[in-house]
């Protein structure tokens, strides 16, 4: 799978670490940045990253920073990506089976390494679950067409 990364300085090293799990695990990786833990603005890489997925270059993107927040927020005002802020396992499996989310924002102050490892797995690996929820899937792109 191609998947985009983007984060700020807060989430530079999980980010680090989600990319070489997702490597090692076959998947195609392309990282928006940034490139240290030097002090730096999220929506300048959460945004290219969401953009890829938004114009199909990527199937998926994981966002971070201190709590993710600020990068749900972000990569929310790209038409056409539903961005789930996750805290935990269950979270990111919801988001794909009842939002169909194709971005997920973790804060890398909020949860540890590993369990932002378990829920990248969970995000990748579980479906949609569609019926009453591609209702309001579609409701919400018909908001961002209006």
């Amino acid at each position: 799978m191609k998947i985009a990364l983007g984060t700020d300085h807060a989430g530079y090293e999980y980010t680090q670490r989600i990319k070489q799990h997702l490597v090692e695990h076959g998947h195609e990786v392309t990282d928006f940045g940034t490139d240290s833990a030097e002090s730096c603005d999220y929506p300048d890489f959460v945004y290219p990253a969401a953009l890829a997925v938004a114009q199909g270059q990527c199937e998926r993107a994981f966002v971070l920073g201190a709590s993710g927040n600020g990068e749900a927020i972000v990569a929310n005002k790209v038409p056409g990506i539903r961005c789930a802020l996750c805290w935990n396992e269950r979270g990111a499996r919801l988001a794909r089976q009842h939002n169909n989310a194709n971005v997920m924002s973790i804060g890398a102050h909020m949860v540890s390494i590993q369990q932002a490892l378990e829920m990248v797995e969970i995000f990748l690996s579980t479906d949609f679950d569609g019926g009453r929820h591609l209702r309001r899937i579609n409701k919400i792109a018909d908001l961002e067409r209006s």
